[in-house]
């Protein structure tokens, strides 16, 4: 399993926190230093089966100063997964990938049922 985090993000810090005290064994990788490519969102959006705005942080700082709430929805979803792949920042974390799931952002319950 591979976990897609930013260490200074408090929701990523509780995600790594209960993977750790689940005991679910993971490999992970700093969304920053090791953004994913155009090739790894367009698979994992194509896998997971979710909207492609799921995989937008748009909470985030970046996600607001660009006003992508805005652009988003005229852009298609090639030009959406060309955008994420630019920066990690964009991309919404914690992100979970599997042989059989791919989960942007830690909700708790989900994951539960997902990750069992």
């Amino acid at each position: 399993m591979l976990f897609i985090w930013y260490p200074k993000c408090s929701t990523c810090q509780k995600a790594k926190k209960w993977l750790d005290e689940h005991d679910i064994k993971y490999t992970e990788r700093h969304i920053v230093e090791d953004n994913p490519s155009h090739n790894e969102l367009s698979e994992w959006y194509r896998r997971s089966g979710l909207p492609l705005k799921r995989f937008f942080n748009t909470s985030g700082m970046l996600y607001k100063e660009m006003q992508l709430k805005d652009k988003l929805p005229t852009m298609s979803e090639e030009e959406q997964l060309r955008l994420l792949a630019t920066n990690g920042m964009l991309v919404k974390r914690s992100l979970i990938v599997t042989k059989d799931t791919v989960l942007p952002g830690f909700k708790e319950a989900e994951w539960k049922e997902k990750l069992k």
